[in-house]
């Protein structure tokens, strides 16, 4: 049998010190965290809420001011007027149905000119979406603009290549003035095929919260421990 090793001698008490405040530290800045978590989960809770409301209040008109995402997104409303199918771009889009795009036509109305997501088609389907003259009456959801493009792909309007429903370069490389938000219609016929908007948040922010914080109580337990370790060498 070998014996132990002589104890090392207790830290100066200039590195405790160093090593206390970053400690400490290190607690503030994770309880920081897991507090902001939870502020984070109170916020997205009442999102959740308030759209759920919204989802089942019946369509109001469309909206002809400012519009925000806390107060107005998946909003039910309607809306009237004649679509310009010669302005229509297809998006890229990925469903339950599939991989194709979704069919984007701006409607003029009397009260501005929206940009309506008419819904979905497989590649295969483009030729065989229907158009209606005269004036049509659209119900659906009230989403806002996704500027810039998809996952790693940019939009490219000169080629006439969407992967985003962004409102404003499509109302500028069409020359039509666009309000600044879009509108998801309801199904209401074989193509396109409407009302597959998802409405779903995640909401992590318990679990996040959580961990934050157990990661707190375990910094706090091994200063615990660090602290009456050195408290013993000294009296040994």
């Amino acid at each position: 049998m070998t014996e132990a090793g002589p104890e090392r001698a207790p830290r100066s008490a200039l590195t405790l010190a160093v090593l206390g405040v970053l400690a400490a530290l290190g607690i503030v800045l994770l309880l920081g965290l897991g507090i902001w978590q939870v502020q984070r989960l109170s916020w997205k809770t009442d999102l959740i809420h308030r759209v759920e409301a919204r989802l089942a209040e019946p369509p109001v008109p469309v909206p002809t001011g400012p519009v925000t995402q806390a107060a107005d997104e998946y909003r039910r409303v309607t809306l009237s007027g004649r679509f310009l199918y010669e302005d229509t771009v297809f998006t890229q889009a990925v469903t339950a149905i599939g991989g194709g795009f979704w069919v984007l036509t701006p409607m003029q109305t009397a009260n501005g000119t929206y940009l309506v997501n008419r819904g979905f088609v497989l590649p295969e389907q483009r030729a065989a979406i229907p158009s209606s003259e005269g004036e049509l009456t659209v119900n659906g959801l009230l989403r806002m603009t996704e500027p810039g493009g998809g996952f790693l792909r940019q939009n490219d309007p000169a080629a006439d290549r969407w992967f985003s429903r962004d409102v404003a370069a499509i109302g500028a490389a069409k020359g039509v003035d666009l309000q600044p938000f879009f509108v998801d219609a309801d199904r209401t016929g074989d193509l396109p095929i409407g009302g597959l908007t998802v409405v779903s948040f995640r909401n992590n922010h318990l679990s996040y919260a959580l961990t934050w914080f157990g990661l707190a109580l375990g910094l706090v337990a091994a200063t615990v421990y660090v602290a009456r370790h050195e408290r013993r060498l000294r009296r040994g």
